[in-house]
């Protein structure tokens, strides 16, 4: 079987200085959710600096619905892999992570004391068009890489479908338009099975199940993010789910208008949706509850992917496994589409209902200029604030 574009293609020289740019930038202006990041990551790595093939960057992000973890900082940590290997995935994930989450405190200590965060509103409503355009330019690109067939263009309709139509986690539908489109190309004989089951060994066995905890010291804080981390699939939204159900409802760390103060400060500050937990450990114990917790929750990332980024390549050389991935790719398109409507109906519309004009006419504009000048992505992410601020002055 001939190896694929992104198995072949030779990696381009990256330094430290240049990764550590990036995703410190990144980190401090990727606003929108781990789909947004996702799509933003792909415009400066792909698009901009072609660092990666759009064939192996769609890869890394099949991988990471196989194993537990925020997905968009998986992502950043597995190019950091690809590019200068273990010690570069460390340092990636670090600068992804790391100012995000001191911004993340910084408004957590300003909030707790003061009760309020002036102007943020403002800005994030200049913001939220612009990161529409982005994710609606990174999926018009993902869709002509990816669906290059016609059962993959019906996959992705289906994926699409039932994403919309059902409460199913994305991510199960995903891993399901993977398993169809595998067993559509191959047959899904016991040999092609076999030859690709080995590689979900090692996630099978870090597999822990989050036990009770009682109090809230430090030691328990990141105890209890650490195995919440270790087994938490899909996005970091779905941490949200973890802390209301143990932390509000069985352990009485939080109140429920504490969970909702920390959600609404996450939500505010850019990079992953998983700092959320930075407000949730400043809540209980001070930056030191702040840090242990943010470690917690991040340490597994940082392990799965270093065990696993090794086995992408030999997944491609499975004719199963290659198919799988195809069709996860497929999925993940469907689910970028539905992020661009379901952020489109937030973004654009005044807290009234009414379609916001500038709101549309930021959104139309940031598309021209990706789609048409490739203006870079972070400019106009910094130019959407400073028009909504503007404006909601």
């Amino acid at each position: 079987m001939t190896a694929p574009p992104s198995a072949v293609s030779e990696k381009p020289t990256v330094s430290y200085s240049e990764l550590g740019r990036l995703f410190i930038r990144l980190s401090l202006s990727a606003f929108g959710g781990p789909v947004a990041h996702i799509a933003i990551a792909e415009d400066e790595i792909v698009a901009r600096r072609g660092w990666l093939t759009r064939e192996h960057y769609l890869d890394l992000v099949a991988a990471t619905n196989l194993i537990p973890g925020p997905n968009s900082t998986e992502v950043m940590i597995h190019v950091g892999y690809v590019l200068r290997g273990i010690p570069g995935a460390i340092f990636t994930g670090a600068c992804f992570i790391l100012p995000s989450a001191l911004l993340t405190l910084l408004l957590a200590v300003v909030y707790v004391n003061t009760g309020s965060l002036p102007q943020i509103e403002a800005i994030l409503n200049g913001i939220k068009p612009v990161i529409v355009a982005v994710i609606a330019s990174v999926g018009y690109r993902l869709v002509r890489s990816a669906l290059t067939t016609p059962a993959l263009w019906g996959l992705f309709g289906l994926s699409t479908g039932v994403m919309l139509l059902t409460d199913i986690p994305e991510v199960l539908v995903m891993l399901a338009a993977g398993a169809v489109y595998g067993v559509y190309k191959t047959g899904a004989g016991g040999k092609n099975i076999a030859a690709g089951a080995h590689s979900f060994i090692p996630l099978l066995l870090l597999q822990t199940a989050s036990g009770a905890v009682v109090s809230s010291g430090l030691w328990d804080i990141f105890w209890y993010f650490l195995r919440i981390g270790s087994v938490l699939f899909g996005t970091g939204y779905v941490l949200i789910v973890y802390i209301q159900q143990d932390l509000v409802n069985n352990f009485r760390w939080l109140t429920s208008q504490q969970l909702l103060d920390a959600i609404a400060i996450g939500q505010m500050t850019p990079g992953p949706v998983s700092t959320t937990v930075a407000v949730v450990g400043y809540i209980l114990a001070g930056v030191p509850g702040a840090a242990v917790g943010t470690l917690g929750i991040f340490l597994p990332c940082f392990v799965l992917v270093i065990l696993t980024a090794p086995l992408i390549p030999k997944m491609r050389r499975s004719p199963f496994l290659s198919a799988f991935l195809s069709g996860v790719n497929a999925g993940v398109i469907a689910a970028v589409l539905l992020t661009v409507i379901d952020l489109t109906g937030a973004a654009l519309h005044t807290p009234t209902g009414a379609w916001s004009p500038a709101g549309v006419i930021i959104a139309v504009t940031a598309l021209v200029l990706l789609l048409r000048f490739k203006v870079n992505a972070t400019w106009l992410i910094v130019t959407g604030g400073i028009a909504g601020l503007l404006l909601g002055m």
